[in-house]
């Protein structure tokens, strides 16, 4: 594997293309795993030092087709342990103070930003997105923001592609739900 070791390199041009298409849709993915942008920031990073690693011994198995499924995989397993490392800390910190920052409202969850869509649309789309089971949302991101296939999907979240496709319909069925309802009440103007 002597030629795909200058692509990795952080001065590699190959490695900055892959990084410019496919960063974006890791960070949405990560937000969307994490409770704020510094914490899916943080597991990005985490998880493509850990593709590099593996790359660089050689006990990565596979070319670039299969580094997305790796790094969807590694980013919430990441996420997990840092969702619970912070529900420890929280729980230690609301036990010396008595207050929770979830009473005080400081708790920001982002999903995505489009300069190009309208803010109350996005948000709209982003509550809805929060209020579906995690399991059917992050299918639903994965497919349409990240571009992967129901098998990526299945391969990434260790379940079947029929799986990941019943998922996505089920979420994408409960999502236009939330937002027929938000537009009868007239909460959302499309």
């Amino acid at each position: 594997m002597e030629t795909t070791a200058p692509s990795l390199s952080p001065a590699g041009h190959a490695w900055r293309e892959w990084l410019d298409e496919n960063g974006p849709r890791l960070l949405l993915f990560a937000r969307q795993q994490t409770r704020s942008q510094e914490d899916a920031q943080d597991i990005l990073q985490d998880a493509l030092v850990k593709l590099v690693k593996k790359l660089e011994d050689g006990s990565f198995s596979g070319g670039q087709e299969a580094w997305m499924p790796y790094l969807y995989t590694a980013l919430r397993r990441l996420a997990i342990d840092v969702g619970r490392r912070d529900d420890r800390r929280r729980r230690r910190e609301d036990l010396v103070s008595g207050d929770s920052v979830f009473q005080r409202g400081e708790v920001e969850h982002p999903w995505f930003e489009s300069d190009s869509s309208d803010d109350e649309v996005r948000s709209q789309i982003e509550a809805g997105l929060k209020e579906l089971p995690p399991k059917f949302a992050e299918v639903i991101v994965m497919k349409i923001w990240g571009e992967q296939t129901f098998a990526q999907i299945g391969e990434s979240l260790e379940i079947s592609p029929n799986t990941a496709a019943s998922r996505y319909r089920y979420g994408l069925e409960a999502l236009k739900k939330k937002l027929g309802s938000a537009r009868r009440k007239g909460d959302l103007s499309i």
